[in-house]
């Protein structure tokens, strides 16, 4: 089933979510204004099935909402990086933060805050991969039974 497009809709919004309507789209920009920039990396945090997340990162690549570079010194993987136009989408993705926040979370439930006290996107930590001396200080206990 082929969904409608609102490519040339007179509606700014229709037009809008035509680019960027489906969860997966404003959830990948969400993880890029966090400092993702690795299909792995979006896989990781959204557990998004890999030819979904593969056709959304093409789709928002075609829009001009991503762009795609070689990674650092490595031409195996490429970079999803946000062009102006997708930077462009965080008041959007704050706007959508805060109607949650207010019309779908219980009072004193926790939820995640978009932005820092800066008022800049939030950003992922990158993970911290522990030396070689540190992991050979581990010990596993042993089960003696």
């Amino acid at each position: 089933m082929r969904r409608k497009s609102f490519e040339g809709d007179a509606c700014p919004i229709a037009r809008s979510l035509d680019a960027v309507g489906d969860w997966w789209s404003l959830l990948i920009v969400r993880e890029a204004l966090a400092g993702v920039t690795r299909f792995s990396g979006f896989q990781r945090n959204l557990g998004a099935a890999r030819n979904i997340l593969a056709a959304r990162l093409r789709t928002l690549v075609a829009q001009g909402i991503l762009t795609t570079a070689s990674g650092p010194g490595d031409n195996a993987h490429q970079d999803y990086l946000l062009t102006d136009k997708g930077r462009a989408l965080l008041p959007v993705l704050v706007a959508l933060a805060q109607w949650g926040k207010s019309n779908l979370f219980e009072p004193g439930e926790t939820c995640l805050e978009p932005l820092d006290a800066q008022g800049n996107p939030r950003q992922r930590p990158k993970p911290q991969r522990p030396s070689p001396k540190a992991l050979a200080k581990v010990r596993f206990p042993v089960n003696s039974q």
